[in-house]
């Protein structure tokens, strides 16, 4: 018995100490399953070196890793939305802004920003889809359509990189006008000989698919991201029969003419340059 009466050694506080700077320097791919080096996820631009999945990143990262140096002016920062239906749902529209602003450190639901991509300046938006699902009311459209403005008097080219749930609800019409309003900004664009590339990352859904996600001189799109307009639930309950495997999935459009490419996050700043090198000669 002299296991069960044995006196146990005082903890070592210098173990504890190592313990903890362990924390979160691993974490579980959702694709595979395998335990990975979280650093060597960072340097593969947060995609898994096992499988390849790509792991959703935010919409200021994504600028950084699109910009040379990742460096870029943003603009229109101060832009906020308002509540012009004074919105209600769990809790009062004004208040669920507030909060994620807080939460996020963002006005609202995108960023846009002008810089140099290997030497070419451009125009880029990145939605966030941590801002109340990366929906479009007013002042995303409005960020967006000044960033189209800018793009006309420089010459410069446009890349929108998507990901959101769709136009946002507690804007009602308001939100739906946006739509509208970029398609025919994208129209100015296009008879002015001016690119626009769209990223499609997952998810990218409703109405923003409706409009300028799909609008692109170039629709191109991460592996085995969701993009499509209605869920597949809703549109399996509607058609009363079941959809195929991989249905809305970034391949299952390119087989079937929806996207004109799919780009690994590692190789789409080249992709993007070599392609507005195509446009722009």
């Amino acid at each position: 018995m002299a296991w069960f009466t044995r006196q146990k050694p005082p903890i070592d506080p210098d173990d504890n100490e190592k313990s903890v700077r362990t924390e979160g320097l691993w974490q579980k791919c959702d694709a595979c399953g395998q335990i990975i080096w979280r650093k060597a996820v960072e340097e593969n631009l947060h995609c898994c070196p096992k499988c390849g999945h790509h792991f959703r990143i935010g919409s200021r990262e994504r600028l950084q890793q699109l910009f040379d140096g990742g460096v870029f002016t943003e603009h229109d920062t101060l832009m906020r939305s308002s509540n012009p239906l004074d919105f209600v749902d769990s809790k009062p529209y004004s208040q669920r802004l507030k909060d994620m602003e807080t939460a996020t450190g963002m006005a609202d639901a995108v960023i846009c920003g002008s810089g140099m991509l290997n030497q070419r300046k451009v125009e880029i938006c990145a939605i966030e889809l941590k801002f109340i699902g990366g929906s479009m009311g007013a002042v995303v459209g409005e960020k967006i359509a000044l960033a189209i403005d800018r793009c006309l008097a420089e010459r410069s080219p446009l890349i929108i990189v998507s990901a959101s749930g769709g136009a946002r609800m507690q804007e009602g019409a308001i939100s739906l006008m946006q739509l509208a309003k970029l398609a025919a900004g994208l129209m100015q664009l296009d008879e002015a000989g001016i690119p626009y590339i769209s990223v499609l990352t997952d998810p990218t859904t409703g109405g923003v698919t409706a409009s300028f996600a799909m609008l692109g001189d170039l629709n191109i799109a991460e592996p085995n991201a969701l993009i499509g307009f209605a869920g597949p639930r809703v549109i399996e309950q509607t058609i009363r029969q079941k959809l195929p495997d991989g249905f809305q999935r970034s391949e299952f459009l390119l087989e079937h003419g929806f996207l004109d490419a799919i780009v690994k996050r590692p190789e789409l700043k080249n992709y993007i340059s070599n392609a507005l090198t195509f446009f722009l000669t």
